[in-house]
């Protein structure tokens, strides 16, 4: 009876470290692929529960998650003017087929990144040759990933990988080609800020001759006006004393002497010669006359 309970037992165990050996979990962030005597028998696509024969076969998982594969120093190009620029960028990849990736680099992520880095690197070479510096610093960026993730992703399908972007993350020039760059900008804008400053002087100097202009003119239709309005007040005035004349010629007489008077002895320091007899004291000897 122990014998028999104890044999039950032994058979239990091995059932179940059988069992345990043939049942594996596949995450849904993995693909799996079962191997027999290192020959490929069967990929895995879907998370779950999944069985293998225990001993004759293993297991492999690799990761279905989109990868980055980023670059540790920017890469020196050469454009079109055969001018060099820094570029920085990185890459998003992911495994496609993980049969064809398994045969092509033996599922190992390194050799494969490996792979992508060179293709991506000949083909911003290639692009970045083809095109001026303002155009892969601002103009055609957008086209140069376009462009490189189009081609390095049928490089990468052969190899069961798929590139989903490219992206450059930074376009600069070395530092021994920043400095003369910096220095022409600055060459430039100071030619331009002398330009501008040139042209404010001239526009200056038109609206200071502009407003000389007609200030000289105003200037002189003042003094046209004035003189014209002068001349009706001495007319009228002229007229006035005229028709006054005319009324009492006495009394004018009268009175032209007495401001003749005023402004004569005007302080008692004034002092004057004439003879006795002289017009100007006639209306002093005779008082009465102007009646």
């Amino acid at each position: 009876m122990a014998r028999n309970l104890s044999g039950a037992l032994t058979a239990i165990f091995f059932i179940l470290m059988l069992l345990g050996l043939s049942v594996f979990t596949v995450d849904q962030r993995q693909y799996a692929i079962i191997f027999q005597l290192g020959e490929v028998r069967q990929v895995i696509n879907q998370p779950g529960l999944a069985f293998k024969w225990p001993l004759i076969q293993n297991v492999r998982f690799f990761d279905r998650r989109i990868l980055t594969l980023d670059s540790p120093d920017p890469e020196r190009f050469l454009t079109a003017e055969k001018k060099p620029v820094l570029v920085d960028s990185f890459v998003k990849w992911r495994i496609r087929d993980v049969k064809q990736f398994y045969v092509s680099v033996g599922g190992d992520e390194q050799q494969a990144r490996t792979r992508l880095a060179q293709t991506v690197n000949s083909g911003l070479r290639e692009e970045f040759g083809k095109r001026s510096v303002h155009d892969v610093v601002s103009g055609e960026r957008d086209k140069i990933m376009a462009e490189v993730q189009r081609k390095a992703d049928g490089d990468a399908r052969t190899i069961g990988v798929e590139i989903v972007d490219v992206r450059l993350k930074r376009v600069d020039f070395p530092p021994e080609v920043s400095e003369s760059v910096y220095r022409r900008m600055e060459t430039e804008r100071k030619r331009v800020a002398n330009e501008l400053r040139s042209q404010g002087g001239a526009e200056a100097e038109k609206i200071r001759a502009d407003a000389d202009r007609q200030r000289e003119v105003i200037v002189a239709e003042a003094y046209r006006d004035a003189q014209k309005i002068k001349g009706e007040g001495d007319a009228r005035a002229a007229a006035i004393y005229g028709e006054a004349m005319g009324r009492n010629p006495e009394f004018y007489a009268f009175y032209r002497s007495l401001e003749a008077y005023r402004s004569s002895f005007k302080s008692k320091g004034d002092l004057m010669v004439l003879e006795p007899n002289s017009d100007f004291f006639k209306y002093l000897k005779n008082p009465g006359r102007g009646k």
